[in-house]
Order: C-alpha cells, then structure tokens, then sequence
C-alpha cells in the first residue's frame, strides 16, 4: 500500500513541475533528436514503440529520487542535434 502512495506523491510532483509539458515541447522543438524507442510493452504500445515523453515520464516515475529540473537539463545536453 505504501509504495502506490508512493508512486502516486511522485506522479503528481511531475505533474506539479510540468515535466511532461517539458518533455513535449523538448520533443516539438527540431534542435533535439526525440525518436521513439523499443518498448516490450505491447500492451500499451501496440507497435513496440514508446513516445519519447512517455518513455522520460515512465523513468521519472520508476526513479523517485532523481531530480527532475536537473534530469531534463542532462537530457537537453545529451540529445541536442550538432
């Protein structure tokens, strides 16, 4: 019982700090490589592909600790296009 009020502190400090508008317009802004990725998850993702937003999101949720301000700031760096 703990751990889904754990889970749902965390999804709504996500929701609070807007990182997922964050990762949509990171995603709509062409200076940044955004593909979709592999996903076994067929379930909710028919095709095997998880939406890059969807994927972040998903990885900010399982990391709890992870700060969100500072994980976008690494993720800008490592997928901006040269």
């Amino acid at each position: 019982m703990h751990n889904k009020h754990a889970k749902a502190a965390v999804a709504q400090r996500l929701v609070d700090e807007g990182v997922r508008e964050k990762l949509e317009a990171i995603a709509a802004d062409a200076t940044y490589n955004t593909p979709s990725s592999y996903s076994p998850d067929s379930q909710h993702y028919p095709n095997n592909q998880i939406p890059f937003v969807d994927r972040h999101v998903e990885y900010l949720l399982n990391h709890p600790k992870l700060d969100s301000a500072q994980y976008l700031a690494n993720l800008r760096m490592k997928i901006r296009s040269r």
